[in-house]
């Protein structure tokens, strides 16, 4: 496929597709230049390349359609939700049509009693917790951004509370999907397992677009706990802070946080939110449970942080200041870019398997360091899951490019060597596809026959997660 010349900021067009779909929809087909502009650009450093039109449904039936509308015309489709993945996932490499789910925002069912819920997939995250404030219960996955719940679903997210409730996969029981053909169909149901047949759902979360378009999701709930406490503790060294996460992991204790901040993302914190933590490694912890278990859960962890050169423990058991010390910590891009003025951030991320973790962690601070560049490093290391930021100049990016590309290219080979994954959170997209090989190696080719099978013109997000 090639890509296409863009239409005008005209309300009509000749292209028999784009008639066809405005025909439909009216005033929300748009072809405004400022509106495929924005859909053609996510929250990471990548490209924009904005689609042809922007399809804004408002139902199932209604994705349906257009899908049905731009199969007849062999034209691309690539889903959007709030434009919040890090990948160049919704870049329209090839044109097409963008189609916006954000209106789809209703929740259409809670069951308290079984701890679960049904949404449409523009509902984003703080919406569907909001809805659930009086009820006792919560949704916990939490990727930093508000993003919606059908592109979380997309891009298998998960973030900082994923080592305890796990991600996107452990959490999501069904969907309502639209398929390549422009079928509506249902996967999973509402009971917690089954041995019925192919896992479906498990196949759709984590697809990015590239199978069909996730409309609405059947999400687990959890209880809100009886009691939450934060603790904050700096450490000597790197390694201090990272043994104390492998050990706390492997002793079994139910941390629902641990968040890594090497001294650098420290600094940028203290300077963007006003905080005066050390300029030293440190962890951010979060316990859940009763009262008795979270402070035994606390004891636990900072004997072993004493033992590892941490310092003493900052408590705070008020809601108020756990959510100014979270916020903070979701923060931190904002933060890190303010680092350097004007800069765009690049940021990546691997997962390896925790016994791995100080390792892969101390090899990339030593890269880092031996290349001179600024590079802030955080992560979710519950889970052996980190990320660098790459502080990019946009008047110099080419030069860039190539001095970060060749650090970037080092860490996925390092967690690749490690047992690992060139992504633990942010997904493939565009941005990390070339990796894709070297991590599946044979077994790439059966998604590839996978992906014809599902989208037999390459339909669906094409150039996204499956190397041509």
């Amino acid at each position: 496929m090639n890509n296409p010349t863009s239409p005008s900021d005209s309300t009509s067009c000749k292209d028999p597709c784009l008639q066809e779909l405005q025909k439909f929809l009216g005033e929300r087909l748009s072809l405004s230049k400022s509106v495929r502009e924005q859909h053609g650009q996510d929250e990471s450093f990548h490209a924009s390349a904005p689609p042809e039109a922007v399809a804004f449904a408002e139902s199932n039936e209604e994705v349906a359609e257009i899908v049905q509308i731009c199969v007849k015309h062999k034209k691309p489709i690539i889903p959007f939700g709030t434009g919040t993945s890090l990948e160049g996932h919704v870049a329209a490499l090839y044109g097409g049509i963008c189609l916006d789910i954000s209106g789809m925002n209703q929740i259409l069912e809670v069951n308290e009693n079984d701890l679960d819920c049904r949404v449409q997939a523009g509902v984003t995250r703080k919406q569907l917790n909001q809805h659930l404030r009086n009820t006792g219960l919560f949704f916990p996955i939490d990727p930093g951004a508000d993003a919606s719940l059908g592109g979380m679903a997309a891009t298998r997210a998960s973030g900082t509370n994923a080592v305890r409730y796990g991600t996107m996969r452990e959490n999501v029981l069904g969907l309502t999907v639209v398929t390549a053909d422009g079928h509506i169909i249902l996967t999973g149901t509402r009971a917690r397992k089954s041995s019925a047949g192919y896992d479906l759902t498990r196949l759709f979360v984590g697809s990015e677009g590239t199978l069909g378009i996730i409309t609405e999701v059947q999400l687990r709930l959890y209880g809100v706990p009886e009691a939450i406490s934060a603790a904050v503790c700096s450490f000597n060294t790197l390694v201090g802070a990272v043994n104390t996460t492998i050990s706390t992991i492997q002793m079994g204790i139910p941390v629902a946080r641990i968040e890594l901040l090497d001294e650098v993302q420290v600094d940028a914190i203290n300077r963007f939110a006003g905080f005066d933590y050390d300029l030293k490694p440190t962890l951010f912890f979060e316990f859940h449970g009763t009262e008795s278990w979270v402070q035994e859960q606390a004891e636990m962890v900072k004997e072993i942080s004493s033992e590892e050169g941490g310092s003493d423990f900052h408590w705070s058991n008020r809601e108020q200041e756990r959510q100014k010390l979270w916020e903070a910590r979701h923060n931190a891009l904002y933060a890190a870019l303010a680092l350097r003025p004007g800069s765009k951030g690049w940021p990546t991320d691997v997962c390896v398997p925790i016994s791995r973790l100080a390792d892969c962690i101390l090899e990339t601070r030593s890269d880092i360091e031996e290349s001179g560049m600024i590079v802030p490093l955080v992560g979710h290391v519950g889970d052996g899951n980190f990320h660098l930021l790459f502080l990019i100049d946009p008047d110099n990016e080419e030069e860039e490019l190539q001095r970060y590309q060749p650090l970037n290219d080092r860490l996925v080979e390092r967690a690749l060597r490690m047992g690992g994954t060139c992504t633990g959170e942010h997904g493939i997209g565009s941005g990390k596809i070339k990796y894709m090989e070297a991590e599946h190696g044979d077994s790439l080719e059966l998604m590839r026959q996978i992906k014809r099978a599902f989208d037999p013109d390459n339909l669906m997000n094409p150039g996204k997660m499956i190397p041509a």
